[in-house]
């Protein structure tokens, strides 16, 4: 095990490359079951969750080979393997296997799924639309166990917005019998992707990105070749840096309409941003101002940019308010940038930061993926050195960060922890 070091009060400038999208490249991959031949897809992002994915690919009978940035995987002698326990239990993706499999050998059996804990994450309403498509769905020792003698089209309204229940529904749904419609849909730019993706398969869908998809099952699908799009939050992350403590900083490789609530919001703090097809340039303005945020399901201020922007609201003159509407446990950075001098409060599901502060470097705990990227951003703005643990998370979306926040000329290393150390990060 490792543990990150940052020392702050560096300024970043230069160019940062974003990869491709962790929460597209979770459902792309399980979606290659439903082929019959090779799929071919690139710019894959180089994240423990990629590689776990990969594992369970081939533990079902799958070939997958990495080369130059693109996975290739046969999915031809896949099998209906149960995958009950062991990796499929790291991420919570895992439970795109349930739509995926059923999709293609009309049963599964997959163990309940992990990933960060961020309070209650219910898969309700994906077994929700598997029993409209037909399947029965039980839940046996920890497993959920998915039988169909055929699955057949029908109408589905999600009674919550779920990016997770809409890719897998729509992974199932491209295999039935007839017509689906999925009303109440999520719109997340990485659901396009995966509908990108089947459509090349040969699936029929319609209506990916709107609340209103329709689907017209097919008897087969085949392989083909993917690029992923680039990853948003990953994008949002190094704008966030670059806001806190850049000097001027190229965020390459990104769709600026899939950050338009995040720089709306940089912009009312008073960062420049110039916009380009594919990058952004950032250039903060001191002092910055407070402002409040909400998330909201897309395309309003996503969740997974929340706990970097606290951070960065340390630094603004006045009050902030954060509002999640969407996960209640997804405070637990704030305990951790306490420790670092921030002075926030927590009401409920309701965030209140005092600022400006000027932080102080502290020994602080990533409790989760986002969590990870809200301290070392706190960490590049403080006084000192910060040093984090619990790298685990940070590196199951984060590829090479590293690197390239070397590459902006942030002062951060890794260094082995000693087992003393390892022994009471893991009694904590």
């Amino acid at each position: 095990m490792q543990k990150l070091f940052v020392e702050g009060g560096t300024k970043l400038k230069g160019r940062v490359h974003i990869g491709g999208a962790k929460n597209s490249a979770v459902a792309l991959l399980p979606a290659t079951i439903l082929a019959d031949s090779e799929v071919v897809i690139e710019g894959l992002p180089s994240i423990s969750d990629v590689e776990t994915l990969s594992a369970l690919l081939e533990e079902i009978g799958g070939t997958v080979k990495r080369e130059d940035g693109k996975i290739s995987i046969d999915p031809s002698q896949m099998t209906s393997m149960p995958l009950p326990n062991g990796k499929v239990k790291m991420l919570r993706a895992s439970y795109y296997f349930m739509g995926a499999m059923l999709g293609r050998f009309k049963k599964a059996v997959i163990g309940l799924p992990g990933g960060c804990h961020l309070g209650p994450r219910p898969i309700d309403q994906h077994i929700k639309g598997f029993e409209a498509l037909g399947a029965e769905v039980t839940n046996e020792q920890g497993a959920i166990y998915l039988r169909a003698d055929e699955l057949k089209g029908a109408r589905i309204y999600l009674d919550v917005v779920s990016v997770g229940a809409t890719i897998n529904i729509m992974l199932a749904a491209v295999r039935a019998t007839g017509k689906t419609v999925i009303e109440n849909a999520a719109r997340e730019p990485e659901i396009i992707d995966v509908a990108t993706l089947l459509t090349s398969m040969g699936a029929k869908i319609k209506g990916a990105g709107t609340d209103v998809i329709r689907i017209e099952g097919v008897d087969q699908l085949s392989g083909c070749t993917h690029t992923i799009i680039p990853d948003r939050i990953e994008a949002g992350t190094y704008t966030i840096m670059a806001a806190a403590q850049g000097e001027e900083v190229v965020i390459d490789n990104v769709i600026p309409q899939h950050l338009e609530p995040l720089l709306a919001k940089l912009r009312e703090m008073g960062v420049e941003i110039e916009e380009g097809e594919e990058h952004l340039v950032i250039r903060p303005n001191v002092p910055l101002k407070a402002v409040d945020i909400k998330t909201l399901v897309h395309p309003g201020f996503p969740t997974d940019l929340q706990q970097p922007f606290t951070s960065l609201l340390t630094k603004a003159e006045g009050t902030a308010i954060v509002t999640d509407t969407i996960y209640s446990a997804r405070f637990k950075h704030i305990d951790e940038l306490r420790r670092m001098n921030a002075k926030i409060k927590v009401e409920g599901a309701t965030a209140v930061i005092q600022g400006p502060v000027q932080l102080e470097g502290a020994k602080v705990r990533a409790t989760d993926l986002r969590a990870g990227a809200a301290l070392i951003i706190a960490g590049l703005m403080a006084e000192g050195v910060t040093e984090i643990t619990g790298l685990e998370h940070i590196d199951r979306g984060y590829e090479q960060l590293t690197r390239k926040l070397s590459s902006l000329g942030a002062k951060i290393w890794r260094e082995d922890m000693t087992r003393e150390e390892i022994e009471q990060f893991q009694n904590t």
